[in-house]
């Protein structure tokens, strides 16, 4: 049952900080967002940290996200019953407690494993972690493609807390579907497709490292638990066999080509790691792992199917006759590009640049959000009864414009719902939560936003969230 559905929980959130204060306690994770960061840092390793926080290129359009907030001024006002406030809002016909989802975030377990001077946890540990969170506070969470746990064992966790899956359309047209299919049997209420990521950013935090998770099979538990995905290690590792003649080693490294198990050159102790960790990673006891080939033939295949860059607009009708589900497309920061998604079939739009991890110097997410809003706006007068409905929606109601990228603080959650998001999805703080206090760090961050969101409400005088609007900016 949500914990935080309830009235005023910014009042209750910040007593709480103080009682304990009394007693000497800490709050369990920092408030404020640049100690948060800081204190991740100094617990995460230098890879693990470099891709969760990391950007492309000089890190342009992370600063962006950051810094264009303040070019958004919310005005207070006064004199305004606000003794009772209430978060809960509605999205996708669900009764939510707070505008606010977790963020897909991929490879979550280097938040819990890849730690400086404590015991990490097991990779399958982190999702579980956040699920926990979720559900005490009754918030959806979006589980990434990219996961570090398996979907059905995050759904299990979840329980009956409200969950979306975040779809990386693959270039096997099967394993697409077998997502898809596996995502509604787990209970996931949407699909939410990426599209920005067809192909990866230069992310130099993780270039300069060498270091992408994915080669040392971290982050691909949806795949290597799929059983499409299966086939196509298994139809990879026979071909091997067939073309050598001979069962192929696995002892070669991350990326080899078979030619590279017989070279002079003796292996690296970073070779040697990444293949314990592709053993580790692969369903199976881990010695037998490093005398198959299976482990390397997982990652080798992952790297060859993850993405697509030859998709347009008109695929979108080949997934939506796939699935009964609402479908949400993620990365849009033009009005056109909106309104083209919502032309071929899209339930919902997700304003996102990735956290700024894909194009350097690109648009602020947040100065996206308004051209955006008002294109789907106008979009779905001109296409339903002018009330943002459209009759041929999965969902009946509105059209949902959701935020995402650069959202630290619940005064971020304010302007983008002043602008016109319907609810924002929360990324790293909550990754940094994570890292710092495994369950009780994720759900602390979340309270501490949700707070104050509830108290910047009241100084603004609003007392529900869909009173929030653009009279609440010095526009």
């Amino acid at each position: 049952m949500p914990t935080h559905g309830g009235i005023n929980i910014g009042r209750t959130v910040q007593s709480a900080i103080y009682r304990n204060g009394v007693y000497g306690r800490r709050p369990t994770v920092p408030t404020d967002p640049d100690a948060l960061a800081a204190a991740a840092r100094r617990r995460m390793t230098r890879t693990g940290w470099s891709y969760v926080a990391g950007g492309a290129g000089a890190q342009r359009t992370v600063a962006a996200n950051r810094e264009a907030f303040g070019r958004y001024r919310i005005v207070p006002r006064q004199m305004v019953d606000v003794g009772e406030r209430s978060l809960s809002t509605t999205l996708l016909g669900r009764e939510l407690p707070a505008p606010v989802l977790f963020a897909p975030v991929g490879a979550l377990e280097l938040a819990v494993q890849h730690q400086r001077g404590s015991r990490a946890a097991a990779p399958r540990n982190a999702e579980p972690a956040l699920a926990r969170a979720a559900r005490d506070l009754g918030l959806p969470v979006v589980i990434s493609s990219q996961a570090s746990t398996p979907m059905e064992d995050t759904a299990a966790a979840l329980g009956d807390s409200p969950r979306w899956f975040q779809l990386y359309w693959s270039s096997d047209d099967a394993l697409v579907e077998s997502f898809v299919s596996r995502a509604e049997a787990g209970g996931c209420e949407a699909i939410v497709v990426t599209l920005d990521t067809h192909v990866l950013g230069w992310r130099t935090a993780d270039l300069d490292l060498g270091y992408l998770p994915f080669a040392r099979a971290e982050g691909i538990a949806q795949y290597l638990s799929d059983p499409v995905f299966r086939g196509l290690v298994e139809a990879r590792v026979e071909g091997a066999a067939s073309a050598s003649g001979a069962a192929p080693s696995g002892a070669a490294g991350p990326g080899a080509d078979a030619d590279d198990a017989t070279s002079s050159d003796r292996p690296t102790a970073a070779a040697v790691r990444s293949l314990l960790s592709m053993a580790r990673h692969h369903p199976g006891p881990t010695l037998r792992n490093l005398t198959q080939p299976h482990a390397r033939a997982a990652v080798e295949t992952f790297l060859e199917v993850f993405s697509r860059s030859t998709l347009t607009w008109a695929d979108l009708a080949w997934l939506r006759e796939r699935t009964t589900l609402p479908i949400l497309v993620k990365g849009i920061q033009h009005p056109d590009d909106a309104r083209a998604a919502l032309d071929h079939g899209a339930d919902g739009i997700v304003v996102s640049n990735h956290g700024g991890r894909q194009i350097d110097n690109a648009i602020a997410s947040i100065d996206a959000l308004g051209p955006v809003v008002d294109a789907v706006r106008k979009w779905s007068g001109a296409s339903g009864s002018g009330t943002g409905a459209r009759a041929d929606a999965v969902v009946p109601g509105p059209v949902p414009v959701l935020f995402d990228s650069g959202v630290r603080t619940g005064a971020d959650a304010f302007t983008a719902l002043a602008l016109g998001a319907d609810a924002v999805l929360l990324g790293r703080p909550w990754v940094y939560g994570l890292a710092l206090a495994g369950a009780d760090g994720v759900r602390a961050v979340a309270e501490h936003v949700l707070a104050e969101l509830d108290l910047t409400m009241a100084l603004a005088g609003v007392s529900g969230t869909d009173q929030i609007g653009r009279h609440n900016l010095a526009l």
